[in-house]
């Protein structure tokens, strides 16, 4: 037998308080649904707006899930209240607390004055659950699930106090995907044990409910509800105690991998289908796929240079990972349907296949265009190949100088360990897309000139002051104005086959002075950096300085991210080359 709640209640659908409205609602089957498994809530517990929830979801078979009567914890909101009597040493060595011989949802314990709760023992240990606290004094407990993973699977407050009012409300919510995945391997009904209560508006409908009487009780022992209206404070009061079945233990209906048609294959895939040996199809996906896992630190997404290849799979943990992605034009990653279907969770196929590109749409990309991590590891070069020629130069002139210690990367950390210790270039490689938002382009050009800004000021004007400046001549000027100023002594060196052991003789103040237009991309990128460090503006005159046309700005910023890269290394490529010129003679 099914009862239909809401229509059964006395009070009609219309006059139902929201609060009450949900309580006597069923659960639906959105996996992304946020379910209420624990409630104490008050509101102005003495006033006008006087609104009180306490419900405890307990865990019952179906047929004493539909049994009339309401259960004592629906008027108390804990599972168990007070603690067991102390009559003597083993009086209580059978104790095992429940909902009237159910088990529940969140076990929860009140005196009157102090309330806790927490999410029950075998809810967490047989979906296999992991715990974080968060907060100080008002300490919530969420769980996730790590193996997925998927976080926040349940959450709530962990305790409150009373005294005369309470300290806090609690709300325990769960995903709805986990809670009936529980109660589908339990085999066991969700249901809400609850005490409502509300001042609510005193007009025709509930008077009729009432029959002209002051105080009424309508169902009782043999329902499944209490309904209690009186007269009280100059309006309405009304309580209810019910006892409602809100989730069957039916689970989510998901998405899964197999049956999935994929874009130039016929006929829906299937995991058998794709690992058997025939199976070689090469799928071609967005890199947007990448933006999930790049911006959460829980997965491992560190491009791998493979030879000319760069390979781009997300992995978690040890857990699961994607194999064989590899970077294809700008914005397209290459794989086969064999790789995808290798084992990991079905949600993460699903993902990939929602960035899934047709066949026929791949004569809109340029499939040899040069991608973000390419872009990324051209600059890294150009910064490591100054830091060796930096050293050498500091050698020549008699100030030996630590190539690492220059630009701040470890060549040797690079080629062992890749990008992995080096954060700044993961999210630098970070996928760009082509209407990427003025924002991200601004945090991307912050991100270029932070590799360049850590040489050291120091190092720089101890070359140039080698190289026959003073002190004094070569004051405050610092960052990539001291870069400016060596670029402008290597230039002035090379243009007169000088060679190196010239470096500190004749010096030019013009040196100091002279803007350099070969590396001027570093100081628009600076401005660029200061743009989004400050919000002045100016984007559109430092982009225009490069060469960028700001009419193609409409469409997004990806484009001028990619001249700003192609300019300031081109810069590095300058100083290098003026560099190698002086040291080769």
């Amino acid at each position: 037998m099914k009862i239909h709640y809401i229509a059964d209640f006395p009070i009609p659908e219309t006059q139902l308080p929201p609060k009450l409205r949900t309580l006597l609602e069923p659960v639906g089957l959105d996996p992304e649904a946020r379910v209420q498994v624990s409630t104490r809530f008050e509101n102005d517990p003495h006033g006008p707006d006087r609104e009180h929830v306490f419900m405890v979801m307990a865990c019952m078979s179906e047929e004493e899930a539909l049994k009339p009567g309401q259960s004592r914890v629906s008027g108390e909101g804990v599972v168990a209240y007070g603690t067991p009597g102390k009559s003597g040493k083993g009086s209580e060595s059978d104790y095992a607390p429940s909902v009237d011989g159910s088990d529940y949802i969140v076990a929860s314990w009140g005196s009157g004055y102090f309330y806790t709760y927490m999410l029950a023992e075998k809810v967490w240990m047989s979906l296999g659950l992991s715990m974080r606290l968060l907060g100080q004094d008002a300490q919530r407990a969420v769980f996730d699930d790590l193996s997925r993973p998927e976080y926040d699977v349940a959450e709530g407050e962990v305790s409150s106090r009373f005294h005369y009012v309470s300290s806090g409300n609690v709300h325990w919510r769960m995903s709805n995907d986990y809670l009936r995945q529980y109660l589908w391997m339990r085999g066991l009904h969700g249901v809400r044990l609850f005490y409502y209560q509300k001042l609510i508006a005193d007009t025709p409908e509930v008077r009729a409910i009432m029959s002209g009487e002051k105080h009424v009780e309508l169902g009782g022992p043999n329902s499944w509800y209490l309904l209690d209206i009186r007269e009280h404070d100059g309006g309405l009061l009304m309580q209810v105690w019910a006892k409602v079945s809100a989730v069957s233990p039916q689970r989510c209906e998901t998405t899964r991998a197999d049956g999935l048609t994929w874009p130039g294959i016929k006929d829906p895939m299937t995991s058998t289908r794709a690992n058997s040996i025939a199976m070689h199809h090469t799928v071609y996906m967005d890199d947007k796929f990448l933006e999930k896992y790049e911006q959460n630190v829980f997965y491992d997404t560190v491009p791998i240079k493979d030879g000319a290849r760069w390979l781009c799979s997300p992995s978690y943990k040890g857990q699961w990972a994607f194999s064989n992605c590899v970077r294809i034009g700008r914005n397209l990653i290459q794989t086969s349907i064999r790789e995808l279907y290798k084992p990991k969770p079905d949600r993460e196929i699903v993902h990939a296949f929602r960035y899934a590109v047709p066949p026929e749409q791949l004569s809109n990309f340029d499939l040899t265009e040069e991608h973000i991590a390419a872009k990324v590891d051209r600059l890294v070069n150009q910064i490591l190949l100054l830091g060796d020629k930096l050293s050498a130069l500091g050698t020549a002139v008699g100030a030996p100088l630590d190539a690492a210690d220059i630009v701040n990367f470890s060549r040797e950390d690079l080629i062992a360990n890749g990008w992995t210790n080096f954060p700044k270039l993961l999210q630098l490689a970070q996928v760009a897309p082509l209407d990427m938002s003025e924002q991200d382009f601004l945090a991307r050009c912050k991100g270029i000139h932070e590799l360049y800004q850590r040489i050291p000021d120091g190092t720089l004007r101890m070359l140039v002051q080698k190289a026959g400046h003073t002190r004094e001549k070569i004051g405050a000027i610092k960052s990539m104005k001291l870069l400016q100023a060596l670029t402008n002594i290597l230039e002035r060196l090379n243009a007169d086959r000088e060679k190196v052991d010239a470096f500190g003789t004749d010096p030019s103040p013009a040196d100091l002075t002279t803007r350099n237009t070969s590396i001027a991309p570093l100081f628009v990128n600076a401005e660029l950096r200061n743009v989004d460090a400050h919000g002045a503006s100016g984007v559109s005159k430092a982009l225009t300085a490069i060469g960028v046309d700001v009419v193609d700005l409409n469409g997004g910023y990806g484009r001028a991210l990619d001249q700003v890269f192609d300019k300031v290394i081109g810069a590095f490529s300058h100083i290098n080359s003026e560099l190698e010129g002086l040291l080769a003679r």
